[in-house]
C-alpha cells in the first residue's frame, strides 16, 4: 500500500491513477497518524511553496513526514514535493522540511526566448546510478512543468539533471528519500518504470 500525502496541492488523483494502472494500491490521505505509519509515501503536489508549507503545518503532516523519513520509511517526491523536502525555497520566502540541505531556486534565464514555467517534455541525464532510475535509458524523456528547481548543497545528492537553457538538477535523494522534479506519473512508460521501481524500492 502505498499512501499520497494530501496537503491541498493539486495532481494528487493523477498519481493514484497512475499507481493503479500498475497495479498497486494507493490510499490518498491527509491525517499525520496514517501518513506517519505509511508502508510508503508519495509526496507529490502542484502549487505554490508558502501554502503547501502553510497546509503542512496546520494539519501536522510536516511532523509526520520528518518521522516518517527518521524510520527509514520510503519517500518520493514529485514537482512541488521534491522542492518542499529542501531547506528553503525563493517562492514566497517559504522554510521548508529540511530533509535535504539546498534551496529551490526560481529559473532566471539568459535565452528570453524560453517562457516560465518550463512545460514540456525534456531528456533526463543519470549523473550517479539509483536504483529507481535503473530502467532510464539516455533516449527517454520525462514531463516537466515548473517554474522553479533544486539547488543543492551536497552534489553527492544529486542523480539527474536536465537542460532548459542551463542544465538543472531534477533527481535527488538521501537514504530513503528519493525525489524528482518531473511528473513520472504524466511521462507515458518510463515515468511508469520509477514508478514501479519506487514499490520495490527498500530505500537503500
Amino acid at each position: 500500500m502505498i499512501t499520497i500525502v494530501d496537503y491541498s496541492a493539486g495532481n494528487l488523483t493523477s498519481v493514484a491513477r497512475a499507481l493503479k494502472y500498475i497495479g498497486v494500491n494507493v490510499k490518498i490521505s491527509s491525517d499525520p497518524k496514517e501518513i506517519e505509519a505509511a508502508e510508503r509515501i508519495i509526496f507529490p503536489g502542484v502549487g505554490h511553496a508558502k501554502s503547501a508549507m502553510e497546509s503542512l503545518k496546520q494539519r501536522g503532516i510536516d511532523l509526520a513526514i520528518k518521522s516518517a523519513f527518521k524510520k527509514k520509511t520510503p519517500i518520493m517526491g514529485i514537482c512541488l514535493g521534491t522542492q518542499i523536502i529542501l531547506s528553503h525555497s525563493q517562492e514566497g520566502d517559504t522554510q521548508t522540511l529540511g530533509l535535504i540541505d539546498g534551496k529551490c531556486l526560481k529559473f532566471v534565464l539568459d535565452d528570453k526566448s524560453l517562457k516560465i514555467p518550463h512545460m514540456g517534455w525534456n531528456n533526463v541525464k543519470i549523473t550517479q546510478p539509483h536504483f529507481i532510475l535503473k530502467d532510464l535509458h539516455e533516449s527517454d524523456e520525462m514531463y516537466f512543468v515548473h517554474s522553479f528547481y533544486p539547488k543543492l548543497n551536497d552534489n553527492s545528492k544529486i542523480f539527474a539533471t536536465s537542460d532548459y537553457g542551463e542544465d538543472f538538477t531534477c533527481a535527488i535523494g538521501d537514504k530513503n528519500l528519493f525525489a524528482v522534479q518531473f511528473h513520472p506519473e504524466k511521462s507515458a512508460d518510463a515515468g511508469l518504470s520509477l514508478l514501479k521501481n519506487f514499490t520495490v524500492w527498500n530505500g537503500e
